[in-house]
């Protein structure tokens, strides 16, 4: 990407997704063939992740869905204390909503050889 002349901040914000996506490719999937691509064109980049498998991709959970509670339950940081606040406070679903921050937009498509997922820097 440097050496199409993207900015520092772009650079960056693809290594995030890109992280994110193969993520969860290896951990939605049983496959152990995952490709990724980077495009370029006038419009920006888009970078895409491919894999055999056709499992569902997981829609980008709120905080307080990936927590576990209730939507307008979630407990201020300074009510939980050190490994309970932790322990409550779950990674799982987190990626896509930092790829969904990130992108310009993003995307899924499945077919029979795989699943493509997608986002536009």
């Amino acid at each position: 990407m440097r050496a199409w002349g993207e900015p520092a901040d772009r650079i960056e914000a693809a290594a995030l997704i890109v992280t994110e996506l193969v993520t969860n490719a290896v951990q939605h999937t049983s496959t152990r063939r995952i490709r990724c691509r980077l495009l370029h064109s006038t419009q920006g980049v888009r970078i895409c992740v491919w894999n055999r498998g056709r499992a569902r991709i997981p829609a980008p959970a709120s905080p307080a869905e990936s927590a576990g509670l209730p939507v307008g339950q979630v407990p201020a940081s300074a009510d939980l204390e050190g490994d309970e606040a932790l322990a409550r406070l779950s990674e799982d679903g987190r990626g896509l909503l930092l790829v969904d921050a990130l992108a310009a937009r993003w995307g899924t498509r499945a077919a029979l050889a795989g699943r493509l997922v997608w986002a536009d820097l």
